[in-house]
């Protein structure tokens, strides 16, 4: 067992039973000569990766059946933490039995769950899920050199979370289909920096091309962009009295969002349109203000007659403003 996979003996009861053993008995750790693979008329693949983050590293043997492209045998070293053994050893079994192209298409995740007691319950703390990881790319190294090209041939997507695998287009997806506003809720929906979490922010143990903060922020205005933009094409089009209830709120957002909501920011306070309700001879828009502004004694003077005014210009004469 590795020191540094320890803290004062504290992390013992995050590391699966599975980890544990195969940190100090590995089944696959080893190597295959040149000459074995050959004397069976098989092809060797010899494979070396090393994690910056951490400075562990690892080699991969596989001996290959030419015929069919399948992996006959596989044995491993690994030069780090007893999580990098037990990782580097359940990623060698994975892959023995498999043809080259169905070996990589085995993820970290896939290493990790295999690693686990029970289903729901992780393997490895969230701090070690890196390991995992390192396997997963000493796989496709192996793969590009068997097939002669670039390892990162097989990677088709930008990773954003290395530990669970989630793209860029994934995260960007499921934050608009499901309005996400925080990064807890990302890492719900996705996992993503639910482990060693050098995703979320710059700062962590590993310096990222992308952050969800940034993707998160840079999503969310890309929605509010849309918005605005279907808003007032939707205005454009047929007339604001005769849009649904939800086309009228996204224009009303749309149209304070462009003339009149930074200046509420810049004081402390905000506003949020709660109802619209249709009448003969006005549409009343019920706002509530935020912040600041609810106390402001100009929230039913001068304010107020702002909010109106640009609607009344932007949308409807009909427009009446009424704050609750």
């Amino acid at each position: 067992m590795a020191k540094n996979d320890l803290i004062g003996g504290s992390l013992w009861d995050e590391y699966s039973n599975k980890v544990q053993e195969l940190m100090n008995n590995p089944k696959h750790q080893g190597e295959i000569t040149p000459e074995d693979a050959q004397s069976r008329g098989h092809k060797l693949i010899v494979a070396d990766y090393g994690a910056e983050s951490c400075g562990d590293a690892v080699r991969l043997y596989w001996e290959i059946d030419p015929k069919d492209d399948r992996i006959v045998d596989a044995k491993f070293k690994s030069f780090g933490c007893g999580t990098a053994i037990a990782s580097s050893d359940m990623m060698t079994e994975l892959c023995i039995g498999k043809t080259v192209d169905e070996a990589v298409k085995i993820t970290n995740i896939d290493v990790e769950k295999a690693l686990r007691d029970d289903p729901d319950t992780p393997a490895v703390p969230p701090q070690k899920m890196h390991c995992s990881v390192m396997a997963y790319d000493v796989i496709k190294k192996a793969a590009g050199l068997y097939k002669g090209v670039d390892a990162e041939s097989f990677e088709e997507e930008i990773i954003v979370c290395e530990c669970a695998r989630v793209s860029l287009s994934t995260l960007k997806e499921v934050i608009r289909l499901n309005d996400l506003k925080t990064i807890e809720e990302i890492t719900d929906y996705t996992k993503a920096g639910g482990f060693c979490k050098s995703c979320i922010k710059p700062g962590g143990h590993e310096e990222r091309e992308y952050y969800l903060v940034d993707i998160l922020a840079e999503t969310r205005r890309e929605m509010e962009e849309e918005k605005m933009k279907e808003a007032l094409e939707a205005n454009e089009k047929g007339d604001f009295e005769n849009m649904t209830l939800v086309q009228q709120i996204k224009a009303i957002d749309a149209v304070i969002d462009e003339n009149v909501r930074q200046f509420l920011i810049m004081d402390g306070g905000n506003m949020e349109v709660v109802d619209i309700k249709k009448g003969d001879e006005y549409i009343d828009v019920y706002i509530r203000y935020m912040g600041a502004c609810s106390g402001c004694a100009s929230s039913t003077t001068g304010t107020l007659y702002a909010i109106e005014s640009t609607l009344k210009q932007k949308l409807s004469p009909k427009i009446r403003v009424l704050p609750i």
